[in-house]
C-alpha cells in the first residue's frame, strides 16, 4: 500500500466554474441538515476524514461538507482520502488537483481488491470484504493523520438495498448506521447522506460537471453484484408506491439509529 498527499496547485477548471455550480442544491443540504442533526454526527472541533471513491455521491459529499464547513457555526476540519483498488479503468489522477482546488487535504492509498478477496474472501460477498478492507485502511490514514470521524457517502437507496439484502440473505433486521463508534471506540463513522436519495446525487454531479470517475467500484464489472437485483427490485416497487422510500425510511429507523455500542453512550 502507498500513500502520498496530493498536488496543492489549483485547477483553473475549478477556479472558473460559476460558483453556484458547485453550491450543493438547497434540498441536499436541508436533507443533510437534518441527518446531522438528529444523529449529532458534526461536533466541535472535529476533524473529518472523507473516504472519496471518485463517484457521484463521494463528490456531492466533499462539496456539501465544504460548504457546511464555511456555513456552519459548529467549526470542524475536512480533509479527503481515496482508495485506489488497482482495476482497470480506475484513473484517479483527475480527483487530486479537484481536490486540492478546493482547498481540503488529500491522502491516497493503493490496493489491489480483486488480489485480496482471491487469496482472503471467505464465504463472503466481494462487496462486503471490500467495503470492510477500505474501511480499515481508511482507519488506518484516520489514526495516521489525526482524524477523529470518517465521513461515508452512503445514500438512502443504499440502505434500502442493505435493508432488503439483510433480510431476503440473512434472515435479519439491518442496514448500515447512520453514526457509530468502531470495535476500537477511537473513530467516529457517520454517513451524512442517509436522507438523500441516489437521483439526488447524480442530478448534482452532472449539472455541476463533477470529475466522476465511472469505475470507482470493481465489484461493478469484476464480480457478480447482488446490490444491482435489490436497486431494480426497488425501482419497480417504486414505480407502484411513490411513498416507498419514505415509508423504507421511518421503517429503518431503529436499525439506522443503533449504534450497535450498547447504546447512545458510547458515542460520548
Amino acid at each position: 500500500m502507498t500513500e502520498s498527499h496530493a498536488m496543492t496547485t489549483p485547477s483553473e477548471s475549478l477556479q472558473d466554474a460559476p460558483a453556484d455550480l458547485l453550491r450543493p442544491p438547497k434540498s441536499i443540504l436541508k436533507l443533510v441538515g437534518r441527518a446531522i442533526a438528529q444523529f449529532q454526527m458534526i461536533r466541535e472541533g472535529d476533524r473529518i476524514l472523507l473516504g472519496l471513491s471518485g463517484g457521484k455521491d463521494s463528490l456531492s459529499l466533499l462539496l456539501v461538507l465544504k460548504h457546511l464547513q464555511r456555513h456552519s457555526p459548529v467549526k470542524f476540519e475536512l480533509a479527503a482520502c481515496t482508495i485506489d483498488p488497482e482495476i482497470p479503468g480506475f484513473d484517479p489522477s483527475p480527483l487530486k488537483e479537484w481536490v486540492a482546488a478546493l482547498g481540503v487535504p488529500y491522502f491516497f492509498a493503493s490496493e489491489d481488491m480483486v488480489a485480496l478477496a482471491d487469496a482472503h474472501m471467505k464465504g463472503d460477498s466481494f462487496c462486503s470484504f471490500c467495503s470492510r478492507h477500505k474501511r480499515g485502511t481508511l482507519y488506518t490514514v484516520c489514526r495516521r493523520e489525526g482524524y477523529n470521524v470518517l465521513a461515508l457517502a452512503q445514500h438512502l437507496d443504499d440502505l434500502a438495498e442493505s435493508f432488503l439484502m439483510s433480510a431476503f440473505n440473512a434472515g435479519e433486521l439491518r442496514t448500515m448506521k447512520a453514526h457509530y463508534l468502531n470495535n476500537e471506540k477511537d473513530i467516529r463513522i457517520i454517513r451524512p447522506l442517509v436522507r438523500v436519495r441516489e437521483s439526488q446525487t447524480r442530478a448534482f454531479a452532472q449539472a455541476a460537471g463533477l470529475p466522476v470517475i465511472q469505475d470507482n467500484c470493481p465489484a461493478c464489472y469484476s464480480k457478480p453484484q447482488q446490490r444491482q437485483k435489490m436497486k431494480e427490485l426497488l425501482l419497480a416497487q417504486e414505480q407502484q408506491n411513490s411513498h416507498l422510500y419514505a415509508n423504507l425510511w421511518h421503517a429503518m429507523q431503529p436499525l439506522v439509529a443503533d449504534d450497535n455500542h450498547q447504546g447512545a453512550a458510547a458515542l460520548n
